[in-house]
C-alpha cells in the first residue's frame, strides 16, 4: 500500500507584513475620508492560519517555505520597466502602484515572497511531494496585468507560477478555475490568445473591474474559446455556484483534460464579505473542492494548487479556508463552523431561474468548442 500524500501549505508571515496603505476600505484618505483600515489587510489571511493551528490540522499539513521569486521569472509576464518600476516605489518609501492598490516600504520583496508561494505549491504538487497545496499569501495577483497593478495587487502570482511550470515540466494543459467574487482580469489578460491556459471565471457580475469580465469575452486568435466568464448576479448563492460547477466548470474540465489544476481561491463570495454580494458559506466552499477533486482525480492525477486572493470577511473567511483544508486533506477536525448554519439559511440560497439562465448560457460556450 503507498503512502499517502499530505496536502501542502504555504504560509510566510512576512506576505502579512505588506502595507496596503492608509486607506479606508479601499479609498485614499483625505480631509474627508477618515483613515480605517484597508480593506486587503493582514489579519483576513493571518486568521486563516491561525484557525488552522487552533483546529490542529495545522501539524498535519507539509508546510512549505516560499523562496522569494527571481526577476526572470516575474519578467515571464512583467515587462522590466513595469518591475523596476514597483521596485523603485517600494525602495522610496511606497505608495500608490496603480488603482486601488498600494505597496509600502520594502514591499517589493515582500511580493517577490508572495509570488515565489504560488511558485512553490505548483512545484511541489507538479513533482509530487505533496498531493495538491494551497499557497496562503499577499499581495494577491489576479488583477495584476502585464503593465499594471490593481485591485490590491502587484504582480501576477498565479500567471508567473503558471509560466514557470510550463517551462520547467514542458505543460501544455493548465486551468485556472477563479471563484474569487471579482473577475480575475490579469489572468484572463495574460493568456487571452493561449490554448495551453484554459481560464475559468465565476465572479459577480461587473463588480470589479467595472466593464470586465463579460460572458462575451472568450479569448482570441489560437485562445478563442479558452476563456470562459461566469457573471453571476448578485444575490447567488450554493445553488447558483454548484449548478455552475456541475454545467460548466466540471465538464470545461473533463473536455480540456489539464495537466494541473489551479484555483484561484478568494472567500469573497461568502455572504458575510463587505466586497461582493454574493452568499456561499464555509460548507458550500467544501462541496465545490470536492468536485474540483473528483474531476482532478479523473483527468490530472488529483493535481490541484490553489493561490490565495481575496476576502474580507474576518469572521467568516477563516471558517471558509478551513473548510477548504479540510476537503483538500481529507482530515476533518473538531472544529464547527458558528456562522455557516445562519448564512446558509439565508433567502434565495437555491438556484433561481435568473441565474440558471446565466448559466446555460455559459453551458453554450461549452459546445461551441468543446462538443
Amino acid at each position: 500500500m503507498g503512502i499517502k500524500m499530505a496536502t501542502g501549505l504555504v504560509y510566510h508571515e512576512l506576505c502579512m507584513w505588506h502595507d496596503a496603505g492608509n486607506v479606508s476600505s479601499f479609498v485614499p484618505t483625505g480631509l474627508q475620508v477618515q483613515p480605517d483600515r484597508h480593506a486587503e489587510e493582514p489579519e483576513t489571511k493571518r486568521r486563516i492560519r491561525n484557525l488552522l493551528e487552533v483546529s490542529g490540522l495545522l501539524g498535519k499539513l507539509e508546510l512549505i517555505q516560499p523562496e522569494p521569486a527571481e526577476i526572470a521569472q516575474i519578467a515571464r509576464v512583467h515587462p522590466q520597466s513595469y518591475i523596476d518600476r514597483i521596485k523603485e516605489k517600494s525602495r522610496s518609501g511606497g505608495g500608490e502602484v496603480g488603482l486601488n492598490t498600494f505597496i509600502g516600504n520594502e514591499g517589493f520583496d515582500i511580493a517577490r515572497i508572495s509570488t515565489g508561494g504560488a511558485i512553490s505549491v505548483m512545484d511541489r504538487v507538479l513533482d509530487g511531494r505533496v498531493r495538491n497545496g494551497y499557497a496562503l499569501v499577499r499581495p494577491p495577483g489576479h488583477h495584476a496585468r502585464p503593465d499594471e497593478a490593481m485591485g490590491f495587487c502587484v504582480f501576477a502570482n498565479a500567471p508567473i507560477a503558471i509560466r514557470e511550470m510550463q517551462k520547467k515540466y514542458q505543460l501544455d494543459r493548465i486551468a485556472i478555475v477563479d471563484w474569487d467574487a471579482h473577475h480575475g482580469n490579469g489572468s484572463e489578460e495574460i493568456f487571452y490568445e493561449d490554448p495551453a491556459v484554459l481560464t475559468i471565471s465565476l465572479h459577480q457580475n461587473n463588480l470589479f473591474p467595472i466593464g470586465s469580465g463579460a460572458m462575451s469575452a472568450n479569448g482570441a486568435g489560437r485562445g478563442e474559446g479558452y476563456n470562459i466568464n461566469v457573471p453571476l448576479p448578485p444575490g447567488s448563492g450554493r445553488g447558483a455556484y454548484e449548478a455552475a460547477f456541475e454545467r460548466v466548470v466540471i465538464p470545461a474540465l473533463r473536455a480540456y483534460r489539464p495537466q494541473l489544476i489551479v484555483v484561484c481561491s478568494g472567500f469573497d463570495a461568502c455572504g458575510l464579505d463587505p466586497l461582493a454580494r454574493l452568499m456561499l458559506h464555509s460548507s458550500a466552499y467544501a462541496t465545490l473542492t470536492r468536485q474540483l477533486m473528483h474531476c482532478a482525480d479523473d483527468v490530472c492525477q488529483g493535481r490541484i494548487a490553489m493561490v490565495h486572493e481575496g476576502g474580507y470577511s474576518r469572521a467568516l473567511a477563516p471558517y471558509c479556508g478551513l473548510a477548504v483544508m479540510e476537503t483538500l486533506s481529507g482530515i476533518r477536525t473538531k472544529v464547527t463552523d458558528p456562522f455557516d448554519e445562519y448564512v446558509s439559511g439565508f433567502g434565495g440560497q437555491d438556484l433561481q431561474p435568473h441565474q440558471e439562465t446565466i448559466i446555460e448560457e455559459a453551458r453554450g460556450l461549452l459546445k461551441k468548442k468543446f462538443a
